[in-house]
């Protein structure tokens, strides 16, 4: 009996933090939808406008123009700006 409580301790153990990082499979609400279109028009695509030529790199070029603007306000990726990687951590004016 002992063994088998401390198997079901461990078992919620490992399962408590997958419930935790579960992401909603629920579609977009008709609102969610209509605030992306008019977000992707105001980025500068327009759907409707009939020119299929060109229609990859229109709509990626609003995507990265969305993308740019939330950047700040997004959770996790790479932040914007520069890296110090492979520098000195003392800088040689410094040094004697």
């Amino acid at each position: 009996m002992k063994s088998l409580i401390q198997t079901v301790v461990v078992a919620a153990a490992f399962a408590a933090p997958v419930a935790v990082f579960a992401q909603s499979n629920q579609p977009l609400t008709r609102a969610e939808v209509h605030a992306q279109l008019v977000q992707v028009e105001q980025a500068g695509y327009y759907p409707g406008d009939g020119d299929q030529n060109a229609y990859p790199a229109q709509i990626q070029a609003a995507e990265a123009k969305i993308a740019a603007q939330n950047g700040a306000t997004d959770v996790g990726g790479v932040a914007n700006g520069s890296s110090d990687m492979a520098k000195p951590a003392v800088s040689s004016s410094n040094q004697n």
